[in-house]
């Protein structure tokens, strides 16, 4: 068995938030590499998007390793100090945890892991999300693994056709549920089509159990009165066979759907996929943007990566995606730009509340 785990973390942005400075980015491959070389991991692959660092790594512990989570962890650490001598902006503020306590989760960082029986080929597609937040996949993944206008493998391809399980958290009162598609399908999208509370955690695929995806859930964090830490998660997809083909993988975002996230993650914007070159947001901190990365796994080895997102066939969605966010511009701080009301309680929104109570008067 060899789990793939991508954790990921804001440890300092340059410029601003917009992308990640060269030196965070060989800081990070040096010491996954280093981890490499005395046998923890089998293979690694340090990367970005925006500001955030990403680190894809294999290995043989299974999934929620704590000597693997300590890696990830350590790295982002040194990251951080590494930034704060940069003066690079917001340098660690996904480390919201005071220490290391076993596990990455919780601790402000995104994680997404799958443990797996490597297949004869096995394609693998790590998505990596910037100035979105962590139900951003629900939406994708449905079109992936349930929609066969998206996937015409449900409808043509033996393999596909029992369907998948959605495993859905309730990211607010922290419960899950397990829904079966096809038969399943409406009451998966009544919960999956309120992503700012629901989210896809994994994807089975029914007909063998095997995991067909995962995202990162971790949402918010309680700190000083506050909630941060929610945006730029990280997912993976498994590719061929008893799942959707690359291209049905791809196709979700062919359309810039509109994410939450974008400025201070209190706008929705449309959510841009771009290649690797381009994942540095600038317009308004954004708008969003969504990395494909492709590997084939060869004994645990990560062949690759693809940049699956440096395509002409993905030019339509980010002129969409230009032209989305113009329009959402116009309306400034107004919704459906600004999120609803009940998500701002994540800002700056109960400190104004608190300052303005005794001013309100009855209605005459």
């Amino acid at each position: 068995m060899i789990t793939i785990s991508a954790i990921k973390a804001d440890i300092g942005g340059y410029v601003g938030h917009s992308a990640m400075h060269p030196d965070i980015l060989a800081l990070g491959q040096e010491e996954l590499e280093k981890a490499r070389q005395r046998g923890l991991l089998v293979d690694c692959h340090a990367t970005y998007c925006g500001d955030d660092l990403f680190l894809i790594m294999t290995h043989e512990r299974g999934e929620n390793d704590e000597e693997v989570h300590r890696l990830a962890w350590d790295t982002f650490i040194k990251g951080t100090e590494l930034a704060k001598k940069l003066k690079l902006y917001g340098a660690g503020q996904d480390l919201l945890a005071d220490a290391f306590s076993g596990n990455i989760r919780g601790a402000g960082p995104g994680s997404a892991e799958m443990e797996i029986d490597e297949r004869p080929s096995e394609p693998i597609i790590v998505f990596m999300a910037d100035k979105t937040s962590a139900g951003s996949f629900n939406l994708p993944f449905y079109k992936m693994f349930a929609d066969p206008f998206n996937t015409a493998g449900l409808v043509i391809a033996e393999s596909l056709y029992e369907g998948f399980t959605f495993e859905i958290q309730d990211v607010r009162e922290h419960l899950q549920i397990s829904l079966n598609t096809p038969e399943e399908a409406y009451y998966a999208l009544i919960l999956m089509g309120a992503p700012s509370r629901y989210s896809v955690k994994r994807v089975y695929a029914r007909a063998t159990k095997e995991i067909a995806a995962v995202s990162s859930t971790d949402k918010l964090s309680l700190i000083a009165g506050r909630y941060v830490g929610k945006d730029d998660p990280v997912a993976m997809a498994r590719c061929q066979g008893n799942f959707p083909a690359v291209g049905e993988v791809l196709e979700p975002f062919t359309t810039a759907y509109l994410v939450e996230g974008w400025m201070r993650g209190s706008h929705h914007g449309p959510w841009m996929p771009v290649a690797l070159k381009d994942a540095t947001p600038s317009r308004f901190d954004g708008p969003p943007r969504i990395v494909a990365l492709g590997f084939q796994l060869a004994d645990g080895k990560l062949v690759g990566p693809r940049d699956m997102f440096d395509d002409p066939g993905f030019d339509n969605a980010r002129a969409e995606a230009n032209h989305v966010a113009d329009y959402l511009r116009k309306h400034g701080p107004f919704e459906p730009h600004r999120l609803p009301l009940e998500e701002m309680e994540y800002t700056t929104m109960p400190i104004i509340a608190k300052k303005l109570a005794s001013r309100w008067q009855p209605l005459t």
